[in-house]
């Protein structure tokens, strides 16, 4: 298992396109991923549940992936959100 914590530095957070470009990038891999936010743990290859979380603008989400290419996802994931979505 695998685990990075990351924080949205865009300025309304996880939102729409965001959440999706990040759901199109889960899903590139096998391993299974998760994102935890205010105690709140969500599927992050799934937009609705990840919406759900409400992570704004300065949030901290922790990204948690096991599988083969576990390691692969993590620095996939995190570096999607520290290049700010390509915003």
């Amino acid at each position: 298992m695998q685990k990075d914590r990351v924080r949205f530095h865009n300025e309304v957070g996880l939102h729409a396109r965001p959440a999706a470009q990040f759901v199109k990038l889960a899903k590139q891999f096998t391993s299974t991923i998760t994102v935890t936010y205010n105690a709140k743990t969500v599927d992050a290859k799934s937009l609705i549940r990840l919406l759900t979380v409400g992570a704004g603008k300065d949030a901290e989400i922790e990204i948690t992936a096991e599988g083969a290419d576990e390691k692969e996802a993590i620095t996939a994931l995190v570096g999607l959100v520290n290049n700010n979505f390509a915003e």
